[in-house]
């Protein structure tokens, strides 16, 4: 692998990712004296030279808060017509959002912003001695099973010096092999789904041999795009036998904070402003869960301004001044209704179902999905049945978490369905 590929790429590319890097690194010095000027210059740029934009601020004013929260649907029209002036599909960077959420959207940047969001990436991961030009990644992901997609992925991955190793179906053969490729190359990292990554360190704690053992050079996991619980970071750490790091990201806006050394969630301050408001669009005080907003301060071509990005958290201020991202709570959709009037998000469930699933390492995988108002049912991946003990204290834990009354059926199968990106949703609730 050459040196310095990806990044040649990327400039070959037109994106200027020498200039981003050497940008990022001033605004780790200086990012907190112009926050305010940089949020009000990218209102004014979107405000004067993008018509989408300019409707959707209608006669509000120009504080802050007083902004328009932009939301995913709103974002679900032709992507020429949210374009600012001067950009066209023939100076920007194009991608498309997963739609796991349920309302997928074309977006576009700025050939610099898009840099930016890379050299974002770069000092994340060179805190963790990860070079992204030439430490070799295990990646964890879906990817397109055929067509010419499929092969603009494997592309990126040559590009990007990472093997794929796909995630649709992870049974114990499948596993078998991902496990011999690890002997076969010096793997730097692994980065992938949360839960993926989770099954492989099951399958090793199964053969009781850490990964690390199988292929000594790995340094590190990333973790990414669905819930890191603290019992699966202690499986992970133990059973793949590095340190983990959460990443917390969209495709539209980049690295949104990814933890530290020290273990801290820290924010992308330097490309993003992250905020945290309450069902009026207000900001809320560290410490208070809400909705996060994210603006993409350097975005020229398209508005991510006050952005909903569909995730419920919380934010927190250190002793020397870092934010960082303190509570991270799951999609603002993945919640429950019950029958009294309660509502619980669907994070609940995982202490619903963790006494279970900890004590029986047969259990590898589940989800929870609402078919009724009082009406669940658990779907899992296991060698055998849940016996009649076992369901009861998942019965007992129902009540306990949520209300009485519940009524709980389990189903077993051989794999869960996950989405076309392979993405798994611990919680579904079915249209009531």
């Amino acid at each position: 692998m050459p040196l310095q590929l990806f990044d040649n790429i990327l400039r070959w590319q037109g994106f200027h990712i020498r200039e981003a890097k050497n940008h990022f690194k001033e605004l780790l010095e200086t990012n907190e004296n112009t926050l305010e000027y940089r949020k009000n210059t990218i209102v004014r740029h979107h405000k004067n030279t993008n018509s989408f934009y300019k409707k959707l601020l209608g006669n509000n004013t120009m504080d802050w808060e007083n902004l328009p929260v932009l939301t995913k649907k709103d974002l679900q029209q032709p992507l020429q017509e949210r374009l600012s002036a001067n950009y066209s599909s023939k100076n920007i960077f194009k991608g498309k959002t997963s739609g796991s959420s349920g309302h997928p959207f074309t977006f576009a940047k700025n050939k610099f912003a898009h840099a930016m969001t890379w050299a974002a990436f770069h000092h994340a991961y060179g805190q963790h001695n990860i070079d992204l030009n030439t430490s070799l990644q295990a990646r964890f992901y879906g990817i397109p099973l055929s067509g010419k997609v499929k092969y603009v992925e494997l592309l990126k991955d040559f590009v990007s010096n990472r093997k794929r190793f796909p995630i649709f179906n992870l049974n114990d053969e499948i596993l078998k092999k991902y496990v011999s490729r690890f002997r076969e190359s010096k793997y730097d990292y692994l980065n992938g789904y949360t839960s993926s990554i989770v099954l492989l360190a099951k399958y090793c704690r199964k053969l009781d041999q850490p990964l690390i053992s199988v292929c000594p050079s790995l340094k590190l996991c990333i973790v990414t795009s669905e819930m890191l619980f603290p019992d699966d970071r202690e499986l992970l750490e133990k059973w793949i036998g590095v340190p983990v790091v959460n990443e917390y990201g969209a495709s539209e806006v980049g690295l949104i904070a990814m933890e530290n050394v020290q273990g801290e969630f820290v924010l992308n301050q330097q490309n993003l402003f992250i905020e945290i408001v309450d069902d009026k669009n207000q900001p809320v005080p560290d410490g208070t869960i809400g909705r996060i907003l994210v603006t993409d301060l350097f975005n020229l071509a398209h508005p991510m301004i006050r952005y909903e990005i569909g995730d419920l958290g919380s934010l927190k201020t250190l002793e020397n001044g870092t934010r960082v991202l303190e509570n991270l709570q799951g999609r603002t959709s993945d919640i429950a209704r019950l029958p009294s009037g309660k509502v619980v998000p669907g994070l609940t469930f995982y202490y619903v179902t963790k006494s279970i699933v900890n004590e029986d390492i047969n259990i590898l995988e589940f989800i929870v999905i609402q078919k009724d108002p009082a009406l669940f049912e658990i779907q899992y991946v296991s060698k055998t049945e849940m016996d009649a003990s076992q369901k009861s204290k998942v019965q007992n834990a129902m009540d306990e978490y949520l209300e009485s009354g519940l009524e709980v059926v389990f189903t077993r199968l051989d794999s869960l369905d996950r989405s076309s990106r392979g993405k798994l949703k611990q919680f579904v609730c079915e249209d009531l």
